[in-house]
């Protein structure tokens, strides 16, 4: 992956989504961590998670909405360690120190 893509200094990876089929080229945690290892940038952010969620699922499916950061976080640090994670929260924002 990263011969195809090139050098990579922030990676914002898309951890979750809901929905019956999300598709073969959709990531969750665990295999946005695996693409993670395989970028292995200064940075990452995970994101595509927490953000929509329709009406009513929250009480039946909660774990779908909020854990994909968390679970992301914790493949990352096994996987890549030497990437420096930033899990945000709504509205929050962040400036990753990258080597030039």
């Amino acid at each position: 992956m990263a011969d195809a893509v090139g050098p990579v200094d922030v990676a914002l990876l898309p951890v979750g989504g809901w929905g019956p089929y999300l598709g073969h080229g959709h990531l969750d945690a665990g295999r946005a961590a695996e693409a993670l290892a395989a970028l292995s940038p200064a940075a990452a952010v995970p994101v595509h998670y927490g953000t929509y969620w329709p009406i009513g699922l929250d009480g039946v499916r909660p774990h779908e909405f909020h854990a994909p950061g968390d679970e992301f976080v914790r493949h990352a640090a096994r996987l890549a360690p030497k990437v420096a994670v930033h899990l945000l929260g709504h509205g929050e924002r962040v400036r990753p120190e990258v080597a030039r």
